[in-house]
Formats: structure tokens, sequence, C-alpha cells
């Protein structure tokens, strides 16, 4: 073989070996990708009608949001504003419609309370969000509760410090499947009740709120950058109390199916 022959050989086989490494990498063979030691499973809820799921990325919680609640709670609602606080995604235990759902009642505490909500699934999201916009950013609604260890809640906040932990726990976060817009409403009014063991503890109309949905959404995305996969619990009524072991809970918004958990 002459040498002009072995250069053009060598150079086929330099080329065949370069496409080779080219084809490892895009197949992954020398990948130096991170990955996991482990899983972690998503979150998601169910979307009536369907069979699709809906993602959640945060769950985002309004406080003192109907005046009544506020004024049970010792802030006065002409002088001081909702405010925000945050529950991990994972917090959220689903209840099927027509379903009683088995609650644990958690560790630490010894006055464990009941607050329903409206809560908001948003498709999309933004920052600086005008009021006027912010509805085409929800997807759908759903029912929830907003379980809160009342004494380390009010324990924590009595020492100014953080109080995550009376908020933000394993299954603090009932509710129900989210239902589109496109097949309901936007939920601007309304009868909410709890009823525990049958006996109606709070009752107020979603038109009692002191922030709107959309308020709330404009509110927010002042201080996060709301995305697709955020629910937001709208805040509670007035009348909020504790519940022990055997207790059943109904929660009930018109237009949506009952959650009905009972505490274990």
């Amino acid at each position: 073989m002459d040498r002009r022959s072995m250069l053009k050989t060598g150079g086929g086989a330099l080329g065949a070996l370069g496409g080779a490494l080219a084809a490892g990498c895009a197949t992954g063979v020398a990948d130096s990708t991170p990955r996991s030691p482990f899983k972690v499973a998503a979150v998601t809820l169910p979307i009536a009608g369907s069979d699709e799921v809906f993602p959640v990325r945060r769950i985002y919680c309004i406080g003192r949001n109907y005046a009544a609640h506020a004024r049970e709670m010792g802030s006065d609602p002409t002088r001081e504003p909702p405010f925000f606080f945050q529950k991990p995604s994972d917090a959220v235990q689903f209840v099927a419609p027509g379903t009683v759902g088995d609650h644990p009642y958690p560790s630490l505490t010894k006055n464990y309370h009941y607050e329903l909500e409206l809560v908001a699934a948003l498709k999309s999201g933004g920052t600086r969000i005008a009021k006027e916009d912010a509805l085409q950013h929800v997807y759908g609604y759903a029912v929830g509760l907003d379980m809160t260890r009342r004494d380390l809640q009010r324990f924590m906040g009595d020492q100014k410090k953080p109080w995550e932990i009376g908020k933000s726990f394993d299954h603090s976060a009932p509710i129900g499947p989210i239902h589109p817009v496109a097949m309901t409403k936007h939920y601007t009014q309304g009868r909410i009740v709890l009823t525990v063991n049958g006996q109606i503890k709070q009752e107020a109309d979603l038109s009692y709120m002191i922030w709107s949905v959309a308020e709330q959404i404009a509110q927010l995305s002042e201080a996060f950058e709301l995305k697709a996969g955020d629910i937001i619990y709208s805040g509670t009524p007035e009348n909020v109390g504790p519940v022990v072991k055997g207790d059943l809970l109904v929660g009930h918004i018109d237009g949506l199916p009952d959650l009905q958990v009972r505490i274990v």
C-alpha cells in the first residue's frame, strides 16, 4: 500500500472513530451528566373529567382573608392586610369525591385546627401581574383544608419565631380534584361551609373575602414569580376550631364536590 493509500485509509478510520465518539455522546455512553441516586415522587392532583393530572409546584396560603376570622385571630382587617406563607408541595393529601380520607392526627400537638378554603390552581404566572389580568392565569379550583397545629403556631409566634412547624407538616393540605375553569367558573361568590360530625362550624360566602383570588394573585406576584403548578389556598372564614380522633370533617363550597376526611 502506498503512502497516499495509507493516509486515505487512516483518515477514514479516524473519521469513523470520531463518528463513533459523537454517537456515543449522543446516546449517553460518554455522558457525564449527574444522576440522582434515588427517585423523588412527583406531586400531582387529578383533574376532574380527565385522565390528566395537575403537577403541584408550590402551595401558597393567605392568612386572615375574611374579616371575621381576622378579628377572631386578634387582627384588625381595616388596618392589617392579609399575609402569605407556604406549605411544602408534598403536604397535599388528595381525597377523591365521594370518599372519606383518613387524616392522621399529627405529632407534637394537642390543639389541632381545621380551616376550610377555596383553592385556586395556576396554569401560568409571572411577576407584577395586574389584577385585571390575574384570572387568566387560573387553570381551575378545588376545595381544600389548611390544617394547623394551633398550639405550636401560637407558641412560636409568642416567641417571635417562624411558626412554620404549625402549618407546614405532612398531610397538612387535604384537597379534592382540580376542576378546570372551562368546566365550571371563577368562584367569586357562593356558600362555603364546614361541618364536624354533622354540626356546622364554619359558614360564610366567598364574596366575604377581603382580597379576591385575582387580588391575591396580583399581590403574590409582587413578591414571587408565580408559575404553572402553583396552588393558592385563599383563606378561611371565622370559627376555626379543634378536632380530635374520630371526628368527621365535611367541607362544602357551592359548585364543587364535598371534601371529606376523618381524623385518625
